[in-house]
């Protein structure tokens, strides 16, 4: 019998957190305070995870909405979103800017995509969505952002480096970096909104009218969704030919056996379609304009033999679009309601407008300017959350390698984070793990034999 996960969080540690967490106002993002609810926010969003795994009791979800968590984390997902267009490029440009070391801005710029995780975990249950509801419209807004912007390219989903054109005067190291590991995680966060997409789509005969409203006509929905199949970014072919998917968070080979397999995410997209325009009530509220016709045809020639194999229930969509080619629906109701409209990020950069950079000087000089003691006790205690033990309880697939991005066979011996394919790749890929390296391992106490090595050994 399989030995049981081990928990990040006991039910009583996960209700104090939940009644500790708070709003903070923009400025504060990055103070040591905010940092600590980073922490709070991460171990849920972890405990949430673990449990959704091993498919036990989903207590995350039920204190979520106990203790109406859910405005509390939209409001904080929303200020890191602006902080990371309106201060983090302002920040990076500072004569001051000068930090020791790039985690503590690398937490900020993930503590979105933690949130996203954590929502997409918790949206699944019905009960979350309703409990959502004030908030809801905010969410659409924030996936609709995230989606048109995956669709126009800006977050791109080729292995980068920084271009030339990138790459001014102005731009150090430490800056590239932090927008490649920012890009990173942006089009992670992408993918993740598709799920909540999903997610709230699955729910929307327990949610208010606005919901749809907002979904259908407000956002159009169903075309972003057109225009995903149409591109495919959570699929890619690299130089070499090799075909690779998005899954789970990160890029995987593609076996050509498996190269017309439905990819999770497509899944996701398909049946979000379906839960938009098969219900004869929201066909009613749809505008079936010329332009919307013309894009939703365009899923006729997705459909194959193969693809209704794997999900039979896209018979249902595809008769729905013969129908669409033949009839003009008739023109959407219309309807006079009162609804809520989303309104915490109005109310984020009406309290910030004009101050941007007067932010940024503070937080430079007041956060995240530290010092060696200060790195390591930030170090210590995230080391604490991300225990390798716990988190390879629920890992899916296999490592991937720091420096080159194929199968990682071992790990750095002395902080044990990084894993590396061969020793050639570990040597590469060192002038950039030696800072991080040096800190966790600090951190955590350096292993016998490893003190002061400047390339350690894989193992």
């Amino acid at each position: 019998m399989a030995n049981r996960p081990q928990t990040i969080l006991t039910v009583p540690e996960a209700e104090c957190i939940m009644q500790s967490i708070q709003r903070f106002p923009l400025i504060d993002i990055g103070s040591p305070r905010w940092m600590r609810q980073h922490e709070y926010i991460e171990k849920l969003n972890m405990q949430a995870a673990l449990n959704a795994s091993v498919k036990e009791e989903e207590f995350v979800k039920e204190l979520l909405i106990s203790y109406n968590g859910l405005p509390i984390l939209i409001h904080d997902l929303l200020s890191t979103e602006l902080w990371k267009h309106k201060i983090f490029p302002i920040l990076c440009r500072l004569q001051d800017f000068k930090p020791k070391a790039t985690f503590p801005f690398y937490i900020v710029i993930m503590h979105e995509g933690t949130i996203v995780n954590m929502l997409h975990t918790t949206f699944f249950h019905k009960d979350v969505c309703v409990a959502a509801e004030e908030v809801m419209l905010d969410v659409i807004e924030y996936c609709h952002g995230k989606l048109i912007r995956l669709i126009a390219g800006e977050q791109l989903k080729e292995p980068q480096t920084p271009s030339t054109s990138a790459r001014t005067c102005e731009n150090t190291p430490m800056e590239l970096e932090l927008r490649k590991q920012s890009d990173e995680i942006d089009f992670y966060i992408a993918m993740g909104t598709i799920a909540i997409i999903h997610c709230i789509t699955n729910h929307l005969d327990s949610l208010p009218l606005s919901v749809s409203t907002h979904l259908l006509n407000t956002h159009n929905i169903p075309i972003i969704l057109v225009q995903l199949l149409e591109q495919r970014p959570w699929s890619r072919i690299l130089k070499s030919g090799v075909m690779e998917d998005y899954i789970e968070g990160s890029w995987k080979t593609v076996p050509p056996s498996d190269c017309q397999r439905v990819n999770k995410i497509a899944g996701q997209v398909w049946l979000s379609l379906i839960n938009l325009l098969l219900p004869a009530d929201l066909q009613r509220k749809y505008n079936f304009s010329g332009y919307n016709k013309r894009q939703l045809l365009k899923l006729r020639g997705h459909f194959t033999e193969v693809l209704l194999d794997q999900l039979p229930v896209l018979s249902e969509l595809q008769r729905f679009l013969t129908q669409l080619a033949l009839l003009d629906p008739p023109p959407p109701r219309s309807y006079l309601l009162l609804e809520q409209v989303p309104d915490i990020r109005e109310c984020i950069v009406k309290e910030n407008a004009g101050k941007w950079k007067a932010i940024a000087k503070h937080q430079v000089k007041c956060f995240f300017t530290l010092t060696n003691e200060e790195i390591q006790e930030q170090a210590q205690r995230l080391s604490e959350i991300y225990n390798l033990d716990v988190l390879e309880e629920f890992a899916t697939g296999k490592p991937k390698c720091a420096s080159c991005g194929a199968e990682g066979m071992k790990r750095c011996s002395r902080c044990r984070t990084e894993w590396y394919c061969c020793r050639e790749c570990q040597v590469k890929h060192w002038p950039r793990h030696k800072q991080a390296c040096g800190m966790i391992t600090d951190a955590q106490g350096d292993p016998p034999g490893n003190e002061g090595n400047s390339n350690t050994k894989l193992h």
